[in-house]
């Protein structure tokens, strides 16, 4: 018997012993294909020697050592790179928090909206607003400013309500709109929260620029991101872009908001920072939001125990190194193509709605009719029907419900490795095809 506690006491799990590229072996020898990154988590593949080098390396010669006292020159290096990644106004002055993971990212943005409208004297502003439909993390902030009604549900208690508005979500549209007729009509919904809603206590807003695993890869239409960000400074609240799932380089671009030439205030990254080989996750801090602190108080009220860790620091920097040295980034948008091609057949099918995202970031909806775009019944479960006999061939995907309201609509995303190839593409098609084929047996 197991001693871990474990995310489901009825699953029995394989026990991962070793990875290769885009493959994961198990302990009786068995060989997944990743064709989700494990979560949207694993960009360059797993069993990289080079991370595994840098790791140990950094590990030998200094393991921790706490930022109340020290940096270290592995964070520091790598939170330069990561702003240069950046759009402009985080060069000249921008700064980067170290995490060790998403949800403390998230965790971490809220308290600097809350402290930089402090800093700035408006000790009013405290609300940091999102959309429905959204996840943004499992901590109690981050879950606060989550709009996943399921996943929310158990702690509702516990969870502050600061305001939620329309999804982004061209496929079920909260307002039964079509774009561009729409005018979109989703980023109209924070304005009117805004001006109904005691806009002098709004700190900031969050959005996934493209929205994982809620939604299924859901990209915004054209506008959309650059309306959001308008508003925002028409209001002045701190605009956040969650790009945990949807940074370094997943959707084609170093972050997804340089598709639409936005400029956040924050940026949260973690997942691909390090590819999985370390817990790591980051704020990027405007040179605008970074300033107020130096200016003010100097002093964040916040802190982590292992923040700006060095060994995780290390992996992340030997990710980068990675990413660069091979052209990773450049091999995003012809394998999300060859991906799409693969996939392409299987939009004809009855029960598949939509293939939709950006990038290596993808996501099918299957519904139980095409025409009118009407979910299964949540207790069908057909995402995880789908999950199962996809790995029947050995290909690992990420099945989620919920995308239509919180509780109906399946999905699967799927975010592989940067490095997956053509054949392997065609390996992920033909085991969904064959998903397909046993889900909706007639």
């Amino acid at each position: 018997m197991s001693a871990l506690f474990p995310r489901n006491f009825r699953k029995d799990l394989p026990v991962a012993v070793r990875g290769e590229g885009c493959t994961i072996i198990a302990a009786d020898g068995r060989r997944y294909l990743d064709a989700s990154g494990q979560a949207a988590v694993v960009n360059i593949g797993h069993g990289v020697p080079e991370i595994a080098a840098a790791i140990a390396a950094q590990a030998g010669q200094m393991a921790f050592a706490h930022t109340t006292q020290f940096q270290s020159a592995p964070a520091e290096k790598l939170a330069a790179r990561l702003l240069a990644l950046a759009p402009k106004n985080f060069q000249d002055g921008g700064r980067v928090y170290f995490t060790s993971g998403g949800s403390e990212a998230s965790e971490t943005a809220i308290k600097l909206a809350r402290q930089f409208h402090l800093e700035c004297g408006q000790a009013s502003r405290y609300r940091v607003i999102s959309r429905r439909q959204s996840y943004h993390g499992s901590t109690l902030g981050a879950m606060s400013v989550s709009g996943n009604m399921a996943r929310r549900a158990p702690y509702a208690p516990l969870l502050a309500e600061w305001g939620h508005i329309a999804p982004c979500f061209c496929y079920h549209c909260p307002f039964g709109k079509t774009f561009p007729e729409c005018g979109v009509a989703c980023a109209d919904d924070l304005a009117q929260l805004l001006s109904t809603d005691d806009a002098a206590s709004a700190a900031a807003f969050i959005f996934e620029p493209v929205v994982g695993a809620t939604l299924g890869a859901a990209a915004p239409p054209e506008g959309y991101a650059q309306q959001i960000a308008q508003i925002c400074r028409q209001q002045g609240i701190l605009l956040i872009a969650d790009e945990i799932m949807s940074g370094i380089g997943r959707t084609g671009k170093a972050f997804a908001v340089n598709h639409w030439n936005i400029e956040p205030d924050l940026i949260l990254v973690g997942k691909g920072v390090a590819s999985g080989y370390a817990p790591l996750g980051a704020v990027l801090v405007s040179a605008r939001v970074a300033g107020a602190f130096a200016q003010g108080s100097g002093v964040f009220q916040h802190g982590f125990t292992y923040q700006a860790h060095p060994v995780a620091t290390a992996a992340g920097n030997a990710v980068l190194d990675y990413l660069q040295q091979h052209k990773l980034f450049d091999r995003v948008v012809p394998a999300a193509e060859e991906l799409r091609a693969a996939l392409s057949p299987l939009d004809a099918h009855r029960h598949v709605g939509e293939i939709r995202g950006l990038g290596l970031l993808l996501g099918i909806e299957f519904v139980r009719d095409k025409t009118t775009r009407e979910p299964f019944p949540k207790e069908a479960g057909i995402a995880e029907k789908i999950r199962q006999a996809a790995l029947q061939h050995h290909v690992l995907t990420y099945p989620t419900q919920g995308c239509m309201d919180g509780l109906r609509g399946d999905h699967i995303l799927l975010a592989p490795p940067f490095i997956i190839s053509k054949e392997e593409c065609s390996r992920i098609a033909h085991s969904l095809e064959f998903a397909l084929a046993q889900t909706f047996r007639e």
